[in-house]
């Protein structure tokens, strides 16, 4: 293959396909969380809109593009302008690092096989986590240029949570790290195919991590920065339109990606489930079974629990997660010794 197909052609075919999954996984998620949560309260969801509500998704999408543009009039025009640029961007350039499986040859379009990462760094989950946590400035920027006091109370609330949450989420993950030996994220997968997936030995680590996952994308029951009862909306309170719907896509952006995350680092990422590799189910699918799996604790934790007090919240990030976290690595790095 010449230097133009393997450097430019496949990469951007790459990238139109996991960017265009992504926001066909964030569509589907609007209308499972609504459906999903509809069932657990004994209700039907939604149902107008097409067989069982289906085009529910579209017709929200719809909505919201065709919606008028209101901008405040005291705000910061570029700044409030470029604020949901800003956190839906890193949220999409985190998928340049995941591995969706193995190799593929493209249903044979292609005579050698090529990584089903977009790339495959070797520093791949240190890009993720500082990628992601760029997100923060959108959403800190939104809320004040907004000059709204609302927007500033969710904004402010957001970029505590964020960074108090980013420290014991790093940590949760060194462990796994110290047990692969390397940043790569298919290094990681592959450290795993040669034993157990690390969610066993890493149980606390990946409890941690699920926590400080949910906090981290804002997501009930520590979605404090959009408590509707106490600011309205948050920081979004002030955006309308395609603005707004691109806070929206940020969020469930951010899901798949720590979904993404926790099934590369602890469940093998597109390996099979012990005892059931017979199956011959694609790599792909393995894969995405599992995001599915995570994110449907997402939609189950929000049906469940109510959403914590600001000083419950940042109690537990600071005296309850980050020294479990510790304590994980120590005992992660004394094994591994």
């Amino acid at each position: 293959m010449d230097f133009t197909m393997i450097n430019i052609v496949i990469p951007a075919v790459k990238i139109l396909i996991v960017f265009t999954v992504v926001l066909l996984a964030v569509l589907i998620m609007t209308y499972a969380e609504r459906k999903v949560i509809a069932f657990m309260q004994v209700r039907l969801g939604p149902m107008r809109v097409g067989p069982w509500g289906l085009l529910q998704p579209i017709a929200d999408a719809l909505k919201l593009f065709s919606k008028e543009d209101i901008i405040p009039t005291m705000a910061d025009k570029l700044v409030y302008f470029l604020a949901p640029t800003l956190a839906i961007v890193p949220a999409l350039l985190t998928f340049l690092v995941v591995p969706f499986g193995d190799k593929t040859t493209f249903f044979g379009l292609l005579k050698q096989p090529t990584s089903m990462a977009i790339s495959d760094l070797n520093i791949g989950l240190l890009y993720i986590l500082a990628i992601s946590s760029v997100g923060i400035y959108g959403i800190l920027l939104g809320g004040w240029s907004s000059n709204s006091k609302y927007p500033l109370l969710g904004a402010l609330r957001s970029a505590a949570q964020i960074v108090s949450y980013e420290v014991p989420l790093t940590l949760a993950l060194v462990g796994p790290i110290l047990m692969a030996n390397t940043l790569s994220m298919k290094g990681i997968v592959e450290a795993q195919s040669k034993g157990m997936w690390f969610v066993i030995p890493q149980f606390f680590g990946f409890l941690v991590y699920m926590a400080c996952a949910v906090a981290e994308t804002n997501r009930a029951p520590y979605d404090l920065p959009e408590a509707e009862q106490e600011l309205v909306a948050g920081f979004h309170t002030e955006y309308s339109g395609m603005k707004f719907a691109f806070f929206y896509l940020a969020e469930y952006a951010n899901m798949i990606v720590v979904s993404a995350i926790a099934t590369v680092v602890f469940l093998g990422g597109w390996l099979p489930v012990p005892g059931l590799a017979f199956l011959h189910i694609p790599a792909i699918i393995w894969f995405a079974l599992k995001v599915a799996f995570f994110l449907f604790i997402f939609l189950w934790l929000r049906a469940t629990y109510p959403r914590y007090r600001y000083d419950q919240l940042m109690q537990i990030g600071w005296k309850f997660f980050i020294p479990v976290a510790l304590i994980n690595i120590f005992v992660t790095a004394l094994l591994v010794l």
